[in-house]
């Protein structure tokens, strides 16, 4: 994997850990982010992670833009942004990319490597589904809150599984703990039914997820989100197992006292996730026959807000 040229776009807070960890094992890994002043905080000081993660890190490559990615020529390119910047990144992509080259998505979200596997063919195609929570305390130092270890990864296409096992162990030595599984999709369904049925309604009522699940009137509407999810989950060919709503709930009621992040995108006035959370469960409902009601109407009161900011 040293002989790999890596890069990495979007160094918020997720991305800066991940980043951290390449660099840790790679010091070559090109950071790109559109950030202002970034770029002077990581030549000065490099990227910092504390917390249950920790690591330090120098930054030697940096640029503010994908077309720089063109003289680098990359063999691995992380995404780390949100969803809603995606599109336009794999725009950016499609002007430096050529045959080989592997995209790997670390959103949030349904389907992101779905939308790489259309531009570039699921053999370009990677997902991380990752298992931690982390903040950005100012623009190079980031504090992780929790790692449940390990992060999952996995590929579109079975002659990727080599390449799958090098990156996971990869991160693994940095100790972001990565496994290389199979079917990356049973385990981006079981972290996103949880998101997909919370963002939401964090976002519209701007409350935390454990005033959420203690208040009867909305936690109703999140058991309803949930049931909705597993149902589609269930029809889709990914069976979560009978225990996995009270799993999730008792989880929920132990660690839920913070906002989901959609209600900062909100607040800021910022485009939401939302297309690729309640919208996908929504969609993919549609095309099993699984009704979804409980999610498209919090989706469309999200859309609707973003509405009366955006447009």
């Amino acid at each position: 994997m040293d002989k790999k040229r890596i890069s990495i776009i979007g160094i918020g807070a997720t991305g800066a850990v991940l980043a951290a960890a390449l660099l840790k094992q790679n010091p070559d890994v090109m950071c790109i982010d559109t950030k202002p002043g970034l770029d002077e905080a990581l030549a000065q000081d490099g990227i910092n992670i504390s917390g249950a993660i920790s690591i330090q890190t120098q930054v030697k490559n940096f640029s503010p833009s994908i077309k720089d990615l063109k003289k680098y020529s990359p063999d691995l390119i992380f995404i780390s942004t949100k969803t809603y910047h995606l599109n336009i990144i794999l725009k950016e992509i499609e002007e430096i990319y050529v045959p080989g080259i592997k995209i790997i998505s670390t959103h949030n979200g349904f389907g992101t490597e779905d939308v790489i596997a259309e531009k570039f063919g699921p053999e370009s195609a990677f997902r991380m589904s990752l298992n931690m929570g982390a903040s950005i305390k100012d623009s190079n130092n980031i504090e992780v809150a929790f790692f449940n270890k390990p992060n999952y990864l996995g590929a579109l296409n079975i002659q990727n599984n080599e390449t799958g096992l090098i990156i996971a162990d990869m991160f693994t030595k940095s100790g972001v703990d990565t496994e290389y599984v199979d079917d990356i999709k049973h385990y981006v369904w079981r972290k996103m039914i949880t998101k997909s049925s919370l963002a939401a309604i964090c976002a519209v009522t701007d409350m935390t997820i454990k005033d959420v699940m203690e208040y009867p009137p909305t936690r109703e509407i999140a058991l309803g989100c949930f049931n909705e999810a597993i149902a589609v989950a269930a029809a889709s060919g990914y069976d979560l197992g009978s225990d996995f709503l009270d799993n999730a709930l008792a989880y929920l009621d132990k660690v839920g006292s913070h906002k989901d992040s959609m209600c900062y995108d909100v607040e800021n006035k910022l485009p939401t996730e939302i297309d690729f959370l309640g919208q996908k469960v929504v969609d993919y409902g549609v095309h099993k026959g699984i009704p979804t009601p409980y999610t498209a109407v919090m989706t469309n009161l999200v859309k609707t807000m973003e509405k009366k900011y955006l447009y």
